[in-house]
């Protein structure tokens, strides 16, 4: 009663302003992980200027990464007990002020601090709490929206690179930090782009009235806040499992790509084209994934499946490239359809909790796939120091996600053709660790 018709409860509209909190998704995830691909500009010119080795310097963006995956559930959190709109806006002044202050760093510890902390922090604040909110505005069209959204990264590791290299030699790194923190700035205004949209749950009403009325005062809030309850929900877990075996392998040709191509014999200059040329056959995966997914012939655990089993196949066939022509065509077909896997990743995540536990499912799901891609890049490089190449690198890379490809199959109803009559727990089924009626809801 006296609920103002912007929050009203409501289906997703599947379009009108979505559309404006999917432009919001484009600019974040160009300024967050087009930012993060880009910044080995000035991880040159930190070693030179701090005269430090390389293997301390990468500790830089090392810890942003690590912040911003570790710290998702704390900014889901937030939203849960605030809206994402105040969320977003803070994220956004955080990543902004961070790299302010690495333009004033005399010492990499500074740096560790500025880009690491406090930009980690803010990138947390900002990636998920936007990805959720898209997800909320669309259903029908949800698949297409997020591959729309996601192309912010692509075409920023594009743009980024030349820019930041031309602020750099015009501003040195100083300056071109704190241009890159004005840049940041921009996620202010995503997120007071994000108007409140309460949707209707199927058995009742849930989100932060539900959360509030909870008894046990302030850590049962808080609980409730960071839906800790999906850590005992089964198909949540076997999905987070999967996906991060998906992590540990997706980032290693974006590592070793280069390096390898280098090692059987190729130049420079071929080398870095087969990265370029990954990315725009990575950029056209996202929309004809999206578009795929919205026609609604397969359902999407089952897209996923396909395109993360195709993703490892061609990982693993990275090796079979001796030939120019033969490591192109395989990257290329590596870049599409690790492309096309990425918008639905986050796409299934409601089919398995329910849209009224998103946000804290993907700050979870964030947090528990950061163990992969922390660890998978490295196991990559002790295996060809082991070895001396890359081949058994790239095999054991396209075996995690064969292997996620087959957990996923361990999913309740996976291998049903319909769509599951109920998603996700009944509201207040779960929320303070009891159950009421079904403990384990379908998938």
């Amino acid at each position: 009663r006296g609920m103002p018709s912007a929050v009203r409860p409501q289906a997703p509209p599947d379009g009108g302003w979505g559309w404006v909190v999917v432009g919001a998704l484009f600019v974040v995830s160009a300024l967050v992980f087009g930012v993060i691909r880009s910044f080995g500009v000035f991880f040159v010119e930190f070693v030179d200027y701090f005269d430090e080795r390389a293997g301390t310097v990468s500790w830089i963006t090392s810890i942003g990464v690590s912040v911003q995956q570790l710290a998702s559930p704390v900014a889901t959190a937030l939203c849960n007990a605030y809206g994402p709109r105040l969320v977003v806006m803070v994220g956004g002044l955080l990543s902004g002020l961070g790299m302010i202050l690495a333009s004033l760093s005399t010492t990499l510890v500074h740096l560790y601090l500025s880009v690491g902390i406090v930009s980690g922090m803010g990138w947390a604040m900002v990636f998920t709490p936007t990805v959720a909110s898209v997800m909320q505005y669309f259903e029908r069209r949800r698949s297409l929206a997020m591959a729309l959204g996601f192309t912010g990264v692509g075409l920023s590791s594009f743009a980024f690179s030349p820019l930041f290299q031309l602020l750099v030699e015009r501003y040195t790194w100083r300056g071109g930090l704190l241009i890159l923190g004005g840049l940041c700035l921009n996620m202010v205004a995503c997120g007071a782009l994000i108007r409140p949209l309460r949707l209707r749950e199927e058995g009742g009403e849930g989100g932060p009235e539900r959360r509030a009325s909870l008894p046990g005062g302030c850590l049962s809030q808080a609980r409730a806040y960071l839906e800790l309850s999906l850590l005992r929900h089964r198909p949540f877990l076997c999905y987070s499992l999967a996906v991060t075996l998906f992590n540990a392998g997706y980032f290693v040709p974006y590592v070793h790509l280069v390096a390898h191509s280098r090692q059987v014999g190729f130049s420079e200059y071929q080398a870095a084209f087969v990265v370029s040329a990954t990315g725009v056959t990575d950029l056209v995966g996202r929309v004809v994934s999206g578009w795929v997914s919205d026609l609604g012939r397969l359902r999407l655990p089952h897209i996923l499946a396909l395109w993360t089993g195709l993703t490892g196949l061609s990982m693993a066939a990275i090796p079979l490239g001796t030939t120019y022509p033969a490591l192109l065509t395989i990257s290329l077909l590596y870049g599409f359809c690790a492309g096309a896997m990425t918008p639905v990743v986050f796409s299934v995540v409601p089919e398995i909790v329910g849209m009224e536990r998103l946000f804290g499912a993907l700050g979870l799901l964030q947090m528990i796939e950061s163990v992969g891609g922390l660890l998978g890049p490295p196991l990559s490089g002790f295996l060809k120091d082991v070895t001396g190449s890359y081949v058994i690198s790239f095999l054991v890379a396209g075996g995690f996600l064969l292997a996620g490809t087959l957990i996923m199959g361990t999913l309740p109803q996976f291998f049903s053709c319909a769509n599951p009559p109920s998603q996700g727990p009944e509201p207040g089924s779960q929320a303070n660790g009891t159950a009421h009626g079904k403990t384990e809801p379908a998938v």
